[in-house]
């Protein structure tokens, strides 16, 4: 038997990474799965973040962090993923790529999901085993 992926592949990095939105969904209690959400995601490094634009108490990011658990669905990839905390030294990188991939957006929509205020909503999604 071949042991679960733990980590993402380069082509599901990819193709996430460069998806203009995600959809996320926690799951209830009973293991089955929520609404899905919409958001956008970044990838730094190998990993992929999400973060909550409305802070703690938006309403999917509560249900998230209840959980531990969801799925998410971007760029054709769709996976069971565990909700994680992201490492103190990546917020940088994080902001990097929110700059670069939404700034067109403008200001005031980025400036929603980068800085100090996010870092305490920043979502590292894993890939479920």
């Amino acid at each position: 038997m071949t042991k679960p992926a733990t980590t993402w592949t380069d082509d599901e990095l990819r193709r996430v990474g460069r998806a203009e939105e995600l959809q996320l969904a926690s799951r209830r209690g009973d293991g089955s799965l929520r609404l899905y959400v919409t958001m956008w995601v970044v990838r730094a490094g190998d990993e992929l973040y999400v973060r909550s634009a409305y802070g703690p108490d938006n309403p999917w990011y509560r249900r998230a962090m209840a959980a531990g658990t969801g799925r998410i669905r971007a760029g054709g990839v769709e996976r069971d993923v565990t909700f994680a905390d992201a490492a103190p030294d990546v917020h940088a990188g994080i902001d990097a790529a929110y700059h670069a991939k939404y700034d067109r957006y403008g200001p005031a929509i980025v400036g929603s999901v980068v800085g100090d205020k996010a870092v305490p909503v920043t979502v590292r999604l894993v890939p479920a085993s």
